[in-house]
């Protein structure tokens, strides 16, 4: 059985509110889970202490017997110091479009045909 540290969501509209859960991988995001670990409020300061709270304790123990946390999951527990995000490089992102390489081209020709009259 696949184990997942993930969130599942509640609150209202428009107002997020999760729960830090271990959940077997092939159940829904808010169906049946195995145990609540923690919580997140997105509506919350970004600097308060509130925002994610985690049994850091339980997570060590789920983690040692194979759960696997998602990439959000991860961040929080990489932020308290249990668990090691490695860094992401994705240096084509900045790296604009082919059709806005076009728009530059173009804008360039009328540039140069503009200073050249």
């Amino acid at each position: 059985m696949s184990l997942k540290i993930r969130l599942t969501r509640g609150g209202a509209k428009k107002r997020p509110y999760y729960r830090i859960v271990v959940a077997d991988a092939r159940s829904p995001r808010d169906g049946r889970f195995i145990e609540k670990i923690g919580a997140y409020d997105p509506m919350k300061a970004k600097d308060s202490p509130e925002r994610v709270v985690l049994d850091l304790e339980k997570a060590k123990a789920w983690i040692a017997k194979g759960a696997q946390p998602t990439d959000r999951v991860l961040r929080f527990l990489d932020a308290a110091g249990v668990a090691k995000r490695p860094a992401r490089n994705n240096p084509n992102k900045a790296v604009p479009g082919d059709k806005a390489k076009e728009r530059a081209e173009k804008k360039a020709e009328k540039a140069a045909a503009a200073a050249a009259e």
